[in-house]
C-alpha cells in the first residue's frame, strides 16, 4: 500500500524537476567572471561571457562582449563579440561583430566582419573543412584500395 504511493511520488519528483535538462540540449554558459580551463566536447552551443583557456567543440560558438577565449577551438558557426584568440576552425560561418577581435591560426568556410571588427593572424579560407570522422573513412577506403592493389600484383 506505501509502496505504490512511494513509487507514484518519486515519479511525479522527477517529472516536475525543474533543473532536469531538456532532452537533445546540451548547452554550455560560462558566465561573466568566470574563469574556465579545460576541454568542452560534443556541447551543441557554447556561449562565453567569462574567461576561458579551452580546447572546444561545438556546434555553435558565441563569445560575448565580456568573453575571452583562448585555445584551440573547432566550431561550425561562431559569434565573436569579445575577444577569441588560438587555433580556429570554423567550418560554417565566421561573424566577427562591432567590437570583435578574432587571431591566431584562423581557417573559416564564410566570414562576415562588422564595421570595427578586427582579424589578425594566418588566415585560410576553406572551401569545406573536413570533419574528423569524414577523413578517417578516407584513410580508411584508401588504405583498403592499397591493400587490393598489392593483392591483386
Amino acid at each position: 500500500m506505501f509502496e505504490k504511493n512511494k513509487k507514484v511520488e518519486n515519479s511525479d519528483k522527477s517529472s516536475m524537476d525543474v533543473f532536469r535538462p531538456a532532452k537533445g540540449s546540451a548547452k554550455v554558459i560560462i558566465g561573466n567572471g568566470v574563469t574556465l580551463k579545460g576541454d568542452i566536447t560534443e556541447a551543441d552551443e557554447v556561449q562565453i561571457d567569462g574567461s576561458a583557456d579551452v580546447t572546444m567543440k561545438t556546434d555553435n560558438l558565441i563569445v560575448g562582449a565580456t568573453g575571452k577565449t583562448k585555445g584551440t577551438i573547432e566550431a561550425h558557426n561562431a559569434d565573436i563579440w569579445g575577444e577569441a584568440d588560438g587555433d580556429i576552425k570554423v567550418s560554417g560561418t565566421l561573424t566577427i561583430q562591432e567590437a570583435g577581435s578574432v587571431s591566431g591560426t584562423i581557417e573559416y568556410q564564410n566570414l562576415q566582419i562588422k564595421l570595427g571588427g578586427k582579424i589578425n593572424g594566418d588566415i585560410k579560407v576553406s572551401d569545406k573543412i573536413k570533419n574528423i570522422k569524414d577523413s578517417s573513412k578516407k584513410e580508411d577506403s584508401s588504405s583498403s584500395k592499397s591493400l587490393q592493389d598489392g593483392i591483386s600484383n
